[in-house]
């Protein structure tokens, strides 16, 4: 029972943000701390709102995110520079990969 209670609390909680955020029109990345990924062709991908780096190899980047783990595949992968906020990969980009 206290369990059903809390997770229904939660449901509630997360509807009424929902709610002010679509009212009051605020970006979902800035409510929701959602990654942003903006590919620029096959050469540069830049992230932002990400957590840390998981895995760096010149074939793979995997980084934690507030919801999930983000995986650029590609050759010749790195890390040109990043921030507390953003991240900027360069190299022949591949596949960009979601996980749960």
């Amino acid at each position: 029972m206290g369990k059903e209670k809390r997770t229904r609390f939660g449901q509630v909680k997360e509807n009424v943000k929902s709610n002010i955020v679509e009212s009051l029109e605020l970006p979902i990345d800035i409510m929701y701390g959602a990654v942003i990924i903006t590919a620029m062709g096959r050469g540069q991908v830049l992230v932002e709102n990400y957590k840390g780096i998981i895995e760096y190899t010149q074939e793979k980047i995997r980084l934690q995110t507030k919801t999930c783990q983000v995986t650029i595949q590609g050759k010749r992968l790195v890390v040109e520079y990043y921030t507390n906020e953003e991240m900027k990969i360069t190299g022949y980009i591949q596949g960009i990969l979601y996980d749960s």
